[in-house]
């Protein structure tokens, strides 16, 4: 047993070195959308803005591996997908997709909300991130 703490003790010193995760940078902010109130900013920063900007805010722990790497695998993922620093350079209706997501609770992520637990919304905090980013990226247009 002795053995294996050890060896598990040394994998996680070893690991330490790979880089992945460990690049703390933020891109420059390109364009962002026409917030429709500095409410509805401050929710999504909030709440979104760590893995959905570039403006993420990097804790003591995002350095240490294996989290480090989760986390640069997340921002990556989440920057990919929806960047409100990159407006208009993405999809079209870039916002839809957040709206949808939010309001089925699949956003923030249940992991975020562990480590975050100042990004978790009151229901009326989400509703009003709801309906101002609804009046920010206008509303889903269905088509019959």
């Amino acid at each position: 047993m002795k053995k294996i703490i050890l060896l598990l003790i040394i994998l996680f010193g070893v690991i330490q070195f790979i880089p992945y995760g460990k690049e703390h940078t933020n891109p420059k902010v390109v364009a962002e959308p026409k917030w429709d109130s500095p409410k509805t900013k401050e929710i999504f920063m909030k709440a979104c803005g760590d893995c959905h900007s570039n403006e993420t805010k990097y804790p003591w722990y995002s350095s240490i591996a294996p989290i480090s790497w989760a986390m640069a695998h997340h921002i990556e993922e989440g920057r990919e997908h929806f960047n409100v620093s990159m407006w208009g350079q993405q999809k079209k209706n870039e916002g839809d997709e957040a709206i949808e997501e939010i309001e089925e609770g699949e956003m923030p992520l249940k992991s975020y909300l562990l480590a975050h637990p100042e990004a978790r919304l009151s229901d009326v905090e989400k509703q009003l991130l709801i309906d101002g980013l609804k009046k920010t990226f206008g509303e889903k247009k269905e088509h019959d």
